[in-house]
């Protein structure tokens, strides 16, 4: 019996799809994303001990998990009519923060358009918005750029 390998994915034949709580469907589909990081610092105690019941003392060390730390995303896209991405901000950076945290779902699917991985982003919100240098004389497209803050990242697929 042959055990099957799971597929290597790379990053070449994927995209991801940006869906906000609340929409009816896709709000955005982006072709890069950066910085999907959760980290988990580690915190040291520190304890004397008494050696062997005599007057001898022993410094022991132990490491313990501490809280999880989640990075923040930057999602780039071609720019497109749609000013979702924008709206969004936009809320932020207006004061209405409070109901703009979103539940994202990142959906990554391959080039025959399956679901290969899905994401879910809690308490989400943009926290940068940026386009790239616009010159008349490029023939390059428009890069929409949106950086996410979140508080936790939860791989369902």
């Amino acid at each position: 019996m042959t055990k099957e390998l799971p597929e290597i994915l790379t990053a070449s034949r994927f995209y991801l799809e940006l869906s906000l709580d609340g929409s009816d469907g896709s709000d955005c589909y982006f072709l890069e994303c950066r910085g999907f990081q959760q980290t988990q610092a580690p915190i040291e105690i520190c304890e004397v001990t008494n050696v062997g019941g005599g007057s001898g003392q022993q410094v022991v060390r132990t490491k313990l998990p501490g809280n999880v730390k989640s990075g923040n995303i930057t999602l780039r896209h071609g720019m497109t009519s749609s000013k979702a991405l924008w709206d969004w901000f936009k809320s932020i950076q207006d004061g209405r923060w409070g109901k703009q945290r979103k539940l994202i779902s990142l959906t990554i699917y391959n080039q025959a358009s399956r679901e290969v991985a899905k994401f879910q982003l809690k308490n989400a919100w943009p926290s940068s918005y940026k386009l790239t240098d616009v010159n008349a004389k490029s023939t390059e497209i428009e890069i929409e750029e949106l950086e996410v803050a979140f508080e936790q990242f939860i791989r369902e697929k």
